[in-house]
C-alpha cells in the first residue's frame, strides 16, 4: 500500500484540569496541547498529539517551539510525500536533531492514518494483543490531600495507583496507605528529586512497600540510579532517562534500572516505541506505559501501545472524566473493573472532536 500526504494540520487545545496536578518539579493546573491531523489524497485523517508542556519543566520542548518545529520545518519535509509505510517518517525526519514531541505527534497522525488505510485497530497493526488494558490513576496533589485521593482511585476500581514522592515525602503516610490496601498496586514516582545529598531518604522509602520507584534521581545521574538498584529491594524505574534505545541499552549495561517507562513524545514517535520495546522483550526488562496528563488522542495511542506483548504492568490510564469535564474523542475512555477495552474500530478507534 502506498499514500501520499495531501495535508498537515494543527490545531490548539487548551483545557483547565478538574484539580491541580502537583510534582516536585511543577503544579499543572491548565493543559495546553497540539492536535496534528494529516490526510491523504483520498481524503482519509489520521490524528496525534504532541505532549510537550507550556514551558520546559519536564522536557526542553514547549508548546510555542514544537509548534514552530512542527509548521516550519516538519511539515515541508513530509507535505506531498509518497510514503509505503509509516515507519518512513521517522526516516525522513532523522536530518532535524531532537525535538521528539513534535515528530512524535506527526508520525502517530501517519501511524492512524495507515491502519484506517488498512481498515484494522492500530492495536493490530503495531503486533498487539486483543485484551483489556489495565488502569492506572496517579496521585499528584499536597500531602494532606494524598490519602483522600488514593481513597477516590480504589473506590473507582484503578488497578494501580501511583504516588508523587520527593525527599519530604512522610514514610509513616505512604506506608500506612500502603498497608491499607493490601491487595493495591502501588507505584511511587518521583520525578528526579532525589539528589546524592538526600540518597539516605530514598533508602527509607524503600521500607514503604511500594511496587517500583520511578525516576529517583535526575535523568543523568546514571551512577546514583545504579547505586540505588543495588542497594534497594523496590525495583528501580527509569523514566526521564529514557529518550532513546541508546538510552535503554546504557541502562542495561550499567544496571541503573529494574525496568523502563515508555512514553512515545519522549522517544520520538511509534518507531522509536517499537524498537525499544523489542529491546527490552529480548533482555527481560520490565516495561508499562506512561501518561501526560494528555488528551484523549495521546491516550488512544497509548493504548494501542500497551497492547504489545510484554507490556504487562498497569500504565497511567485515567478514564477521560479523570482530568476533564469533557475529552476531545469519541467515545470518551471509559475505566471498567480496573481495565480499559481496546477499540475494535479501525485505526487508534475513536473520533476526534475538533
Amino acid at each position: 500500500m502506498e499514500l501520499t500526504i495531501a495535508g498537515i494540520e494543527l490545531r490548539e487545545v487548551n483545557k483547565p484540569l478538574k484539580r491541580p496536578f502537583k510534582t516536585s518539579l511543577q503544579t499543572v493546573e491548565e493543559r495546553e496541547s497540539l492536535i496534528v491531523k494529516v490526510t491523504d489524497a483520498e481524503g482519509v485523517k489520521g490524528y496525534g498529539e504532541c505532549v510537550a508542556f507550556s514551558t520546559p519543566w519536564y522536557t526542553e520542548e514547549t508548546v510555542v517551539s514544537s509548534r514552530f518545529v512542527i509548521e516550519k520545518v516538519l511539515v515541508p519535509i513530509l507535505l506531498h510525500q509518497s510514503l509505503k509505510h509509516p515507519g518512513h517518517v521517522n526516516r525522513m525526519f532523522q536530518q532535524v536533531k531532537g525535538n521528539r514531541m513534535a515528530k512524535a505527534a506527526i508520525e502517530m497522525a501517519v501511524w492512524d492514518l495507515f491502519a484506517k488505510k488498512k481498515d484494522i485497530p492500530l492495536w493490530k497493526m503495531v503486533g498487539g494483543e486483543e485484551r483489556a488494558i489495565p488502569a492506572g490513576v496517579v496521585v499528584a496533589a499536597d500531602p494532606e490531600k494524598v490519602e483522600e485521593q488514593v481513597a477516590e482511585a480504589v473506590s473507582a476500581g484503578y488497578s494501580r495507583i501511583k504516588i508523587k514522592i520527593s525527599p519530604d515525602s512522610d514514610l509513616d503516610m505512604l506506608a500506612g496507605i500502603i498497608r491499607k490496601y493490601p491487595n493495591q498496586l502501588f507505584f511511587a514516582d518521583a520525578n528526579g528529586a532525589f539528589a546524592e545529598e538526600t540518597f539516605d531518604k530514598l533508602l527509607e522509602l524503600d521500607q514503604a512497600g511500594f511496587t517500583l520507584i520511578e525516576q529517583p534521581f535526575g535523568e543523568q545521574q546514571w551512577q546514583l540510579h545504579t547505586k540505588a538498584k543495588k542497594a534497594m529491594n523496590t525495583a528501580i524505574c527509569l523514566d526521564e532517562s529514557i529518550s532513546s534505545i541508546e538510552d535503554v541499552q546504557r541502562m542495561i549495561d550499567e544496571q541503573a534500572g529494574d525496568m523502563i517507562v515508555l512514553k512515545m513524545g519522549r522517544l520520538g514517535g511509534w518507531s522509536e516505541a517499537l524498537k525499544v520495546a523489542r529491546l527490552c522483550r529480548t533482555h527481560s526488562i520490565g516495561m508499562w506505559v506512561g501518561g501526560m496528563i494528555e488528551f484523549g488522542v495521546s491516550k488512544a495511542h497509548n493504548l494501542a501501545l500497551a497492547s504489545l506483548p510484554g507490556i504487562t504492568l498497569p500504565g497511567d490510564f485515567s478514564d477521560s472524566q479523570h482530568f476533564w469535564n469533557e475529552d476531545i474523542i469519541i467515545p470518551e475512555i471509559i475505566v471498567e473493573n480496573g481495565e480499559i477495552e481496546l477499540s475494535v474500530e479501525s485505526g487508534i478507534g475513536y473520533q476526534v472532536k475538533l
